[in-house]
């Protein structure tokens, strides 16, 4: 009796996953966001400083490995509309870290030059080696769907035309949650090509800014920094081009300067450049965690013979202000202390900074993440605490003397409302016009208070009201 059983084919050989740090790391470096809430500016600094130290990284890998996190993170409500359109399922049903890989994928897909086949062989590797075979598979056909068309292609098909949904439409094209993408144009006002160009400036990453604290550290020291070039607006900034390692900065290291966004240097300069009336001696920065416009600020102060006092609630943010402030060229204090319940006297101040907390809106190029962690209900659990700051701060300075209230946030329940709803509690105040204090800055607005905006000033959208106290 013959065999009729067909041969069986030989068994292909077990390949084990090849391991890519570059983008092992930034697969870790997502996943400590999405679990932990962690911020990426946070996280991937200790990831990359302990791959160079294992000998796993280059500086290319380091700028590849930034690029995939912050361009993932960035284009994230994008890329979910994609992948979304790839799959029989729901995109809530997709566990998050196969969903993780699947955004580092389509970013390479989507977002860089990496080539097609690479960008999916280089991801299912990395699904083989972080979720294992079974899942891998998954990943390769969602991707070799995703890779049918480039981004423009895959924005016809999953955005809303524009005339029938435009800030639906805006949200998957810039991705951003929509419930922003509708405050950044009420705050920005005017017509669609002035919102585009901001949430597109959201989705830029930034240069980095350092500030030559006066008195320590000098603007022509940073400027023999590799690809470093003057700031565009504060006499204090330099900006490095190409990146860089801050903490590569011998200024920066010894505190002598720091990193510090220009629309920050110019709210603490333009409090420092008011005009008061009577004494100048006594300064408060009321929010001054972490430390750095507080810095500034006693550096501004010691050459003017001022003392400025620094206080923060949080005691470890306090210790940070401590140290960015140690070797300030004239006396300063920093106390741990709640700025609603001050722990000074009434009207003891001549200069007065709040830098409210708020939703961190002005702020999504740096923190990218905080696009998607913020909720329209964050906005009244912010509210009655920037109220009671402001309203603090007011009754902290003297007749005559200056309140500066900031926010790095542009939407006007924390900006315009917060100002005009204080005030009416304390009618012997005035609103200084605070554009003459930003010189050379244009597109101030019609002031007298001042909004900043990444796509015209190339700064944080940090807002400042400026107050004085007449009775």
């Amino acid at each position: 009796m013959s065999d009729t059983r067909r041969p069986r084919r030989p068994a292909k050989p077990y390949r084990r996953p090849q391991k890519d740090p570059v983008r092992i790391l930034a697969f870790e470096a997502l996943r400590a966001v999405d679990e932990r809430d962690a911020y990426a500016n946070l996280v991937l600094p200790p990831l990359l400083r302990k791959a160079r130290e294992k000998g796993d990284f280059d500086g290319r890998d380091a700028a590849l490995a930034t690029e995939l996190v912050y361009g993932t993170l960035r284009r994230q409500g994008t890329y979910d509309a994609v992948i979304e359109a790839c799959i029989d399922r729901p995109l809530r049903e997709v566990d998050p870290p196969v969903l993780d890989v699947l955004s580092l994928g389509a970013h390479q897909l989507l977002g860089t030059r990496i080539p097609s086949h690479a960008a999916v062989s280089a991801t299912v590797e990395l699904a083989r080696v972080v979720l294992g075979d079974g899942r891998a598979k998954f990943v390769n056909a969602v991707l070799r769907k995703v890779a049918q068309n480039d981004l423009d292609g895959w924005l016809e098909k999953v955005a809303p035309p524009y005339d029938d949904d435009p800030e639906d439409h805006l949200a998957v094209v810039h991705s951003h949650p929509r419930w922003v993408v509708s405050a950044l144009w009420d705050s920005l006002g005017g017509p669609r090509a002035g919102i585009e160009d901001l949430l597109e400036a959201d989705n830029e990453r930034p240069e980095v800014t350092l500030v030559a604290r006066p008195g320590r550290g000098t603007t022509e020291e940073l400027l023999r920094e590799e690809a470093a070039v003057p700031g565009r607006w504060s006499p204090y900034a330099v900006r490095l081009t190409e990146g860089g390692e801050p903490g590569a900065v011998d200024a920066v290291r010894e505190g002598r300067a720091g990193v510090q966004d220009e629309g920050s240097q110019l709210v603490a300069l333009a409090l420092a450049n008011a005009p008061l009336d009577g004494p100048d001696g006594k300064w408060l920065d009321g929010c001054a965690g972490p430390g750095g416009k507080a810095a500034l600020l006693a550096a501004l102060a010691a050459e003017r013979g001022a003392v400025l006092l620094a206080s923060e609630k949080q005691p470890h943010r306090a210790g940070l202000v401590a140290k960015a402030l140690a070797g300030n060229p004239g006396p300063y204090q920093v106390i741990a202390a709640d700025g609603t319940r001050p722990a000074w006297r009434p009207g003891s101040f001549d200069r007065v900074l709040v830098d409210v907390p708020c939703t961190g809106l002005g702020a999504l190029r740096r923190r990218p993440e905080a696009r998607w962690r913020r909720r329209p209900e964050d906005l009244d659990s912010f509210a009655p605490l920037q109220r009671g700051l402001l309203r603090t701060a007011l009754e902290s300075v003297r007749v005559g003397g200056v309140v500066g209230y900031a926010t790095c946030s542009p939407h006007l329940a924390e900006t315009r409302a917060v100002v005009g709803d204080v005030l009416k509690q304390f009618p012997e105040t005035e609103l200084i016009d605070a554009r003459p204090l930003l010189p050379g800055v244009g597109a101030l607005g019609d002031g007298p208070d001042v909004q900043l905006w990444p796509h015209l000033h190339g700064t944080d959208a940090m807002y400042l009201a400026l107050i004085r106290r007449t009775g």
